[in-house]
Formats: C-alpha cells, sequence, structure tokens
C-alpha cells in the first residue's frame, strides 16, 4: 500500500480506499466486518461510506466495527456522505442548511464519532444556493464536526465554482471530488480533472473497474447470469449490459487489459486498477467487494507495476470518444502553447 495526502489538506490516507456500498446490501454484518479487518490487515486506513447506503445501515455497521477496535479508530480516515433522500420529506433530501445539519448528525451518531474525517456532498444540488451549502461547511469544519469536506459527481464548472466561492468568503476549501472513472469511463478527463489538477482537489474514483466489466467476467455477446451484479439485473445502473456489450470499444479495452494481466501473471482487476491509481490527480481508488476474496485480489493491485508501454497501451486503447469540438486534437491544439516559436 501507498500512502499519499488526502488532496490538499495534510491528512494522510491509502491510495486504495474501501468502498462500503455493499454493507448491509449485498454483505452481511458478518461479511462486512471480515472484509474492513482484512483491508486494515493489508495497509489500508481510509474508509468511504454514505447515509444513503442501505438507508444507514452501512454506518452502523462501520461504527459497531470501529467501537470493538479503538487501536483501528485512531489510525482510520472514515467518510461519508450527504445530500440523497433519507425520507420521504420535502426537506429530506438535498444540500440545504437544514438537510444537512440533520445529515450530518444522524451520521456522526451511527458511526459512533465525534468528527468525520472527510464529510462529502454526494451530488450537485441545483436548488440551493451554494454560499448556503459552503458556508454550513464551513460551519461544520471549525465547528469540529468535520475535519475536511469535498464534494461527489460535480462536473469541472460546479467544482470550480465552489472552489472560488470558498475563497471569496474566506471559508474553509474542498479537499477532494469523487468521481465514476475507470478505463471504460474516462469522460472526466475534459474538464473534471483539469479543475482538479487546477485547485489542487484529490480524485477518489468509484466503480473503478466499470461495474465488474474490467474484472474479465463477462464475455462478448454472452448474456451474464448467476450471482454478479449483472448477472442479477443486467439493466443495472449506468453499467448495464446491453448497451455495453454492443460497443466494439468496450471489448478492446477489455482484451487490453486481460493481455497485461496475462503478462504479469495476476488478474484483470488488477491491471484496471493499477492503471487507474497512477492518474493524475488521483489520491485513492475506491474498492467495492462482496467478499474478503474479492478484496484481498483488488488490494494486491497496490503490488503491480505497469511498464510505461503498458500503461501507453491501455490509455491508447480505452480513449474516450469526443467530437471535433471542443475535445477534439484540433481544439486541444487550439488551446495549447510551446515554450518557444512563433510561426
Amino acid at each position: 500500500m501507498q500512502y499519499r495526502t488526502l488532496g490538499n489538506s495534510g491528512a494522510v490516507v491509502s491510495n486504495y480506499a474501501l468502498g462500503t456500498m455493499t454493507f448491509g446490501a449485498e454483505a452481511t454484518e458478518e461479511q462486512s466486518r471480515a472484509i474492513l479487518d482484512v483491508y486494515f490487515a493489508a495497509g489500508g486506513n481510509f474508509i468511504d461510506t454514505a447515509d444513503v447506503y442501505s438507508s444507514g445501515v452501512s454506518e452502523e455497521i462501520i461504527g459497531r466495527w470501529l467501537a470493538d477496535r479503538p487501536d483501528v479508530r485512531d489510525r482510520a480516515v472514515v467518510a461519508t456522505k450527504g445530500r440523497f433522500p433519507m425520507g420521504q420529506a420535502p426537506n429530506d433530501v438535498g444540500t440545504s442548511r437544514r438537510h444537512l445539519v440533520r445529515a450530518l448528525d444522524d451520521s456522526l451518531r451511527r458511526l459512533g464519532v465525534e468528527q468525520i474525517d472527510l464529510y462529502q456532498l454526494h451530488a450537485w444540488d441545483p436548488i440551493t444556493p451554494l454560499e448556503e451549502t459552503l458556508r454550513f461547511l464551513h460551519d461544520a469544519v471549525t465547528g469540529g464536526k468535520i475535519a475536511y469536506y469535498g464534494f461527489s459527481n460535480f462536473l469541472g464548472w460546479q467544482l470550480t465554482k465552489a472552489v472560488h466561492v470558498a475563497k471569496a468568503h474566506g471559508w474553509s476549501a474542498p479537499v477532494t471530488l469523487q468521481p465514476q472513472y475507470s478505463l471504460l469511463v474516462r469522460e472526466i478527463e475534459s474538464e473534471v480533472v483539469p479543475a482538479s489538477l487546477d485547485a489542487g482537489i484529490g480524485l477518489l474514483p468509484w466503480s473503478p473497474l466499470g461495474g465488474g466489466w474490467l474484472s474479465g467476467k463477462y464475455k462478448r455477446d454472452q448474456p451474464p447470469a448467476g450471482a454478479t451484479r449483472l448477472g442479477e439485473n443486467p439493466k443495472r445502473g449506468m453499467e448495464a449490459w446491453e448497451a455495453r456489450n454492443a460497443d466494439p470499444r468496450t471489448w478492446g479495452v477489455v482484451a487490453e487489459v486481460e493481455e497485461t494481466a496475462g503478462r504479469h501473471g495476476v488478474s484483470a482487476s488488477q491491471v484496471a486498477l493499477a492503471w487507474l491509481a497512477d492518474r493524475p490527480a488521483v489520491t485513492s481508488v475506491i474498492l467495492g467487494a462482496r467478499t474478503t476474496g474479492q478484496l484481498a485480489d483488488n488490494l494486491a493491485a497496490a503490488d503491480l507495476r505497469l511498464t510505461p508501454g503498458e500503461t501507453e497501451r491501455l490509455t491508447e486503447v480505452s480513449q474516450p470518444r469526443v467530437g471535433v469540438y471542443p475535445y477534439g486534437p484540433m481544439a486541444q491544439e487550439q488551446r495549447s502553447r510551446k515554450l518557444v516559436g512563433g510561426r
């Protein structure tokens, strides 16, 4: 395991974080506690959860596990999120002060901690004034309820606006952004990654295996079946089977990942994770696992070093499709400048 600063903060986290969306849903409490044990035994120290995961059960499982391991609690960096609905009322959702006051207090209670290390807005709220949200987060920092804050699923302009609004008011600054990012989903490189680099924001990619596609468990034109996420629900979310199976790019990426894995004698998952962990602005890659076996395999990516040639081939085959403007090669050239030479 390697360690990096949490974005532009002084806190230090492992470069692989443990995502806990499966806790209380796809993993029982006993399985979840075993996953936590394996992760910390491997040198990890960064737990990511959210109030909406299993309607608070994920946070409760983590809280009980931390209470049983006070030595680990001192080492653990705990991150959670608020924003999505936790009830049926109009104010049970969003990033208003009213909602976040309750959401944060509830997360503190479920986790059994006095301070949350990283509190994240789970998504942009188009209704609440940004100043209201950022002032709440600043107050939570100065009040000691959270150490740092960040965002999830923000666009580039939203991140940049938040950074500068906080700066203009002299409020605490965000340190992280949690986007979807993998060899199959690289669209954030056009705007989100440059915005993060500009602001010193650390990226915490979720779904680094593209919903399981980069693990090599799915085969071309063979509908998934069995105890996998797509086997249980082929139309599940953004990684739904039909669209990705019909896209030749998917299988070109998978083939390159598997070929690279074969040369190293490792799993396809480890190759995909190793590539992502070394991308610009990435602080920590969020691993999600149903079992300790899956987690152990993913954690082995920390020991994998891809050659420059392998990284280049993976990057080339997974290039996202863009239009001519504003992200095409000629448009990018318009925004570039050499240190020497005019015409």
